[in-house]
């Protein structure tokens, strides 16, 4: 697999972008992403097994939606292909995240509930934590149960920056 990576300025610092690309349709699919310069620090997201066999520089289509999305249009991330390897639990995860609406967080225990097992916060907090493709996967979108920001990869002062934006924004 042949990989495209980009990084571009945001509001919230260098934001980086792997992407693999279709050889048969030319077609880009987000595999990591993330608030850092650190292109090594992108590629580590994946496991081993996952990592593109070929990564080059290049235009990735994804960081088109990541301008818009700065610029206020926070629905632009939410058709940008993504691909991401992992159980059957965490791809419905996964899905789930990207049915979270901007300015409608949700706490790990309502997103447990989302998932359709109301005793799994653990596992829900699980999903999160091992979401590559931020942004596009919405996982900032989770809060604590007493509604405090909790971890984030990419940093509590970015997940308050992307909250704080999507409240403004939706409420607009």
């Amino acid at each position: 697999m042949t990989a495209l990576i980009q990084t571009i300025d945001t509001a919230d610092g260098p934001f980086t972008i792997l992407a693999d690309v279709s050889p048969d349709t030319g077609e880009q699919r987000v595999l990591s992403s993330g608030w850092t310069a650190d292109r090594d620090e992108i590629v580590a997201r994946l496991a081993e097994k996952n990592r593109p066999a070929e990564i080059r520089d290049g235009e990735a289509d994804a960081a088109v939606a990541v301008r818009a999305y700065y610029d206020g249009d926070i629905a632009a991330i939410d058709t940008v292909a993504v691909h991401q390897f992992g159980t059957d639990m965490q791809r419905t995860g996964w899905a789930a995240l990207r049915r979270i609406a901007p300015g409608e967080p949700l706490t790990y225990t309502e997103f447990a509930v989302e998932l359709g097992n109301p005793g799994a916060v653990r596992a829900a907090a699980s999903v999160c934590a091992r979401n590559a493709p931020a942004l596009f996967v919405p996982c900032h979108r989770v809060l604590r149960g007493d509604g405090s920001m909790g971890g984030f990869a990419w940093g509590v002062d970015v997940k308050e920056s992307l909250l704080a934006r999507e409240r403004a924004l939706a409420s607009a």
